[in-house]
């Protein structure tokens, strides 16, 4: 029997608007891969720590020779894996998260990347979340979404997830990371962070995750 075809959902937006547990939810419902792709550059900045956007073109294209970035499982129990090993917390620090955006910019980095996860996205049923997936890395995507939120009311839900995660919660500090890590999100000269073209427009300031997964849902089986 043929394969069934790949089916791609992508889910772009800032940081903070619930990206990753609407996309995690949803490849559980859909019975398919999870690709974190912010955690991708995360793990990247991680690795080769702060500054390495400064470094040469040639030295970050030797160093990302080296990763490997895999797959295992579906929906919420998906891993990325790097060279085989799971990413470690730290990747999802405020401050990885701007040595990430930092990162995003540097244009060998961002060819990188893409090969990636193009390359998971050819044979592999997923839905990729990210700042550009509909714009860039998969803009044959059957269905594309971008969420959206107040930057208070993200800020708001960034301290909630650290504080029940026993982590000190500075509200002032998070509210400005994630302003700046914004300006640099959609600003940037390279692939910056807007709605694909067809894509649906989700506002998740008002609503809860259970409201926005339903509304995706009905989109993609469609009943909207």
């Amino acid at each position: 029997m043929p394969n069934a075809p790949v089916l791609t959902v992508t889910l772009d937006g800032p940081a903070g608007v619930g990206k990753s547990s609407v996309a995690s939810r949803l490849a559980g419902e859909l019975g398919i891969a999870f690709l974190d792709t912010g955690a991708m550059f995360r793990a990247a900045a991680y690795t080769l720590g702060e500054g390495a956007w400064d470094w040469t073109q040639g030295i970050l294209q030797q160093k990302l020779g080296d990763f490997d970035f895999t797959l295992r499982g579906s929906g919420a129990d998906t891993e990325l894996l790097l060279n085989g090993q799971p990413l470690p917390e730290e990747i999802r620090s405020e401050r990885t998260g701007l040595w990430a955006s930092q990162l995003a910019v540097v244009p060998s980095v961002r060819a990188y990347m893409k090969m990636a996860q193009i390359f998971l996205g050819q044979t592999t049923s997923l839905v990729a979340e990210g700042r550009d997936m509909g714009t860039v890395v998969f803009p044959g995507a059957q269905f594309k979404f971008f969420l959206d939120a107040d930057p208070a009311e993200r800020a708001r839900r960034r301290c909630r997830q650290l504080e029940s995660q026993g982590k000190p919660a500075d509200y002032e500090a998070v509210l400005a990371a994630i302003i700046l890590r914004d300006d640099q999100d959609r600003n940037r000269s390279i692939a910056p962070m807007k709605p694909a073209p067809g894509a649906v427009v989700v506002d998740t300031t008002l609503s809860t995750e259970d409201e926005v997964l339903a509304q995706v849902l009905r989109v993609v089986r469609g009943q909207a």
